[in-house]
C-alpha cells in the first residue's frame, strides 16, 4: 500500500477550506459504547467490587475460570520492585534518568504555583493557598498500548504536587502484565497499583468501591470505553482532558536533513491511523525532498501499514509563503506537537501563540519529549491548545481563596457590598454586611 500525502499550497483560492477539512476531527458518539458505558457505571456505583470483578474477568478474558476477589487485582510494592529489578540495567536506567529529569522539571512548576497574601492599608489580609488534592487516580493503558513513559508522566506531578495518595489502574488482558508499567509504577512512587481496566475501571475510581477509594480526580489515556467513561464521570471527580489523536506540526525552513523530517513525521503518524502528520515550508524542493525520503524510510517501518493510512488520509505537505505565514497557520491550527525545525527557531517561537507543546531547533525531536526531557507528554489535542496546556502540577492542586476583613476595612467594604446587595434584591446579603459598620 503505497502512501499518497496530500500536497497543499497556501495560495490556492481554496486552501483555508482544504485544512479547516484536513483538521476536523469530533470523535464519532458511538451509540453502542455510551449505551455499554452507561451500563458499566451504573452497575459499579450499584454493585461496587462485584460489578469490577464481573467485568475484569470478562473483558480482560482473566485466565483460570477468572479472579475470586477484588484481592487478585492488587499489586504489592514487592512484586513492583521485582518487576523494577528483572528488567535490563539499561532500561533500568533509561527509566530512572526519565523520571529524574521530569521530577526536577516539575519541581518548578511547583515553586512557581506557591500561594501568596498581601495586606492592605486597613489590615484587610487578602491571598490565595493551593493545597493538593488528597487522592488522584492514574489510569495507564494495557496490553499492545502499554506505555510505561505515561506512567512517569501522570505521577511524578501529581508526587510533586504533594499528593498523597496514587491509585494506579492498569489492564491485564489475559493476565499478561507489563514489566516495565510496573517497573515505572515503583520509581514513580505509586501508592497502589491494580490490575483492572476499561469503564470499571473509571467507575471505581469516581465512585468508590468496597476494597477501592473514590478518587479527587482521574488522569491519563484509554480506549474509546474509558474516553465516554471519564466524560460522565467528570463532575463527580476531576478528569485531566479527553484527548484525541496524537498530532504533529513541522514549521521547516529547508535547512534540516529531509530524512529527520520524514522520521518526525512518522514518530506521530505511527500511534494509528488517525494520527496527523503535518509539513509547512516555503521552499518547495526541500518539501519533494521530504516526499522523497518518505517513499524511501516508509518500508523499513514496522508499523508502515498504520503510518500509511494515517498519512494518506490525515496528512499533508504544505507549501507556504514564507515562515511568517508558516506561523499564521501553526497558530490557527493549535498543535499538541510543534516542531521549529529551522537555523533560527526562536524568532519563530516568538509568533507561536497555540501549541501544546514547542520544540526548537533541529535537533529536539518530538520523540525526545515523549520520554525523557522532562516536560509532559500528556498534552492538549485536536486544537484544544487554544485554551488548556499541559498536564502539570497545577492540575494535582487546587487553590483557595484567603480572607481576612479588618475592623477599619469593614467599615468600607460593607457600604460597598451592601449596595450592590440591595441592587440585586438580596437583603440578607446587605444585612450581613451592614451589621458589621460601626453605626
Amino acid at each position: 500500500m503505497a502512501v499518497r500525502i496530500r500536497k497543499l499550497d497556501s495560495t490556492a483560492p481554496d486552501f483555508k477550506q482544504t485544512l479547516d477539512a484536513l483538521l476536523a476531527f469530533e470523535a464519532d458518539t458511538d451509540d453502542a459504547i455510551e449505551s455499554s458505558v452507561a451500563t458499566i457505571l451504573a452497575d459499579v456505583k450499584h454493585r461496587g467490587d462485584a460489578a469490577v470483578l464481573e467485568y475484569t474477568n470478562r473483558f480482560d478474558r482473566i485466565p483460570n475460570g477468572g479472579a475470586a476477589s477484588m484481592a487478585a487485582f492488587d499489586i504489592g510494592q514487592d512484586e513492583l520492585d521485582a518487576a523494577l529489578a528483572s528488567l535490563p540495567e539499561a532500561q533500568r536506567a533509561a527509566l530512572r534518568t526519565a523520571a529524574e529529569r521530569i521530577r526536577v522539571f516539575h519541581e518548578r512548576q511547583k515553586q512557581e504555583l506557591n500561594g501568596f497574601t498581601f495586606t492592605e492599608p486597613d489590615g484587610t489580609v487578602l491571598g490565595q493557598r493551593v493545597t493538593p488534592l488528597d487522592r488522584v487516580g492514574i489510569y495507564v493503558p494495557g496490553g499492545k498500548a502499554a506505555y510505561p513513559s505515561s506512567v512517569l508522566m501522570n505521577a511524578i506531578p501529581a508526587q510533586v504536587a504533594g499528593v498523597q495518595e496514587i491509585v494506579m489502574v492498569v489492564p491485564t488482558p489475559d493476565g499478561v502484565k507489563n514489566q516495565m508499567v510496573l517497573a515505572a509504577a515503583a520509581i514513580a512512587g505509586v501508592t497502589r497499583v491494580i490490575t483492572i481496566g476499561g469503564a470499571q475501571a473509571v467507575g471505581a475510581l469516581a465512585y468508590g468501591t468496597e476494597t477501592i477509594p473514590a478518587v479527587d480526580k482521574i488522569v491519563g489515556p484509554g480506549n474509546a470505553y474509558v474516553a465516554a467513561a471519564k466524560r460522565r464521570v467528570f463532575g463527580v471527580v476531576g478528569i485531566d482532558m479527553i484527548a484525541g489523536p496524537s498530532e504533529i506540526l513541522v514549521l521547516c525552513d529547508g535547512t534540516t536533513d529531509p530524512d529527520w523530517v520524514a522520521m518526525d513525521l512518522f514518530s506521530q503518524a505511527e500511534h494509528d491511523e488517525l494520527a496527523q502528520a503535518i509539513l509547512l515550508c516555503p521552499d518547495a524542493d526541500y518539501i519533494a525532498r521530504v516526499e522523497a525520503s518518505i517513499h524511501k524510510l516508509l518500508p523499513t517501518m514496522p508499523r508502515a501499514a498504520t503510518i500509511t493510512t494515517s498519512l494518506s488520509d490525515r496528512g499533508a505537505l504544505v507549501k507556504v509563503r514564507d515562515m511568517i505565514e508558516a506561523c499564521e497557520i501553526a497558530n490557527a491550527i493549535a498543535a499538541e506537537h510543534l516542531e521549529i525545525s529551522a537555523q533560527e527557531p526562536l524568532q519563530w517561537a516568538d509568533k507561536i501563540r497555540h501549541a501544546g507543546a514547542m520544540f526548537l531547533g533541529r535537533f529536539s525531536s518530538e520523540s525526545l519529549g515523549d520520554y525523557c526531557c522532562g516536560p509532559n507528554h500528556v498534552l492538549p489535542t485536536s486544537r484544544t491548545a487554544r485554551f488548556s496546556s499541559p498536564l502539570g502540577v497545577y492540575d494535582f492542586q487546587k487553590r483557595s481563596s484567603v480572607i481576612q476583613v479588618s475592623e477599619q476595612g469593614a467599615q468600607t467594604l460593607g457600604k460597598v457590598a451592601a449596595e450592590l446587595a440591595y441592587g440585586e434584591g438580596l437583603q440578607a446579603h446587605a444585612r450581613s454586611a451592614e451589621l458589621r459598620i460601626k453605626s
